[in-house]
């Protein structure tokens, strides 16, 4: 399911990211990889999306996020 679904306070493991080379190693360089815990701090529905991976918080679009595979 995309990483949008979760609601705040939900936990899932990153298993893919759909996008293209440069998306990425963007969110690779975030931390973002294949495996990583996340948590959703911040899902309100429209605006940023904020969520934390290895002790760090991260803002990202709402697009980006609706890339992002969790289980």
């Amino acid at each position: 399911m995309p990483l949008t679904m979760l609601s705040e306070g939900g936990k899932a493991i990153l298993r893919s990211i759909e996008g293209g080379r440069q998306l990425r190693s963007r969110l690779a360089a975030l931390g973002l990889l294949p495996g990583a815990e996340l948590e959703v701090i911040q899902n309100s529905g429209q605006g940023p999306f904020v969520i934390a991976v290895k002790g760090s918080r991260i803002v990202i679009g709402r697009g980006m996020a609706s890339r992002i595979a969790v289980e």
